[in-house]
């Protein structure tokens, strides 16, 4: 009598111990239209449908492919009169000051971060700092960071001033 009341719970003592009690199965199929990519499933019914073949043993790994490029973000000012331009009022010339003021200000960080970057690259020949005297690979990885760091911040100075030049003129 002991042993039929147990039975029933020996997956689940099985399965708290560490031990895996039931292993999924996993069907390889063809993509459906020919297409020629694979697709998995672990559904039975799914699977016979299909003529998929089960996969014995080990597990499964699957890396999805290329991610599908994503569209571009326009991103576009917030205004008070929800988004809407009006043309030549006074509101719309205050919030153009505002913008204006506000990417001046990026700006002169932006080219005293640059200016700072470049002079510590040091036309490619920034001082060895510590442990570097001694292992010349990690110079060179700092060299690298500073060239791509400073091209970086290039670019940030060119997109602000192309944003600065979109802007209406100042009155």
């Amino acid at each position: 009598m002991k042993s039929t009341l147990l039975l029933p719970l020996l997956p689940l003592l099985l399965a708290i111990g560490g031990n895996p009690v039931w292993a999924q199965q996993i069907y390889r199929c063809a993509a459906p239209g020919g297409s020629g990519a694979i697709e998995y499933t672990n559904n039975a019914k799914d699977a016979q449908s299909r003529n998929c073949k089960l996969l014995a043993g080990g597990n499964v790994t699957v890396i999805q492919g290329k991610p599908a490029a994503k569209a571009p973000v326009r991103v576009a000012a917030a205004t008070a009169s929800g988004g809407q331009r009006t043309d030549g009022g006074p509101e719309q010339r205050a919030r153009d000051s505002d913008m204006r003021v506000i990417l001046e200000t990026e700006l002169k960080k932006a080219e005293a971060k640059l200016a700072e970057q470049q002079k510590e690259y040091n036309n490619g020949e920034p001082e060895k700092q510590g442990i570097e005297g001694r292992n010349y690979q990690r110079y060179l990885d700092r060299v690298a960071e500073l060239k791509d760091s400073i091209t970086r911040s290039q670019s940030d100075v060119a997109g602000l001033k192309r944003e600065i030049s979109r802007l209406p003129a100042a009155n």
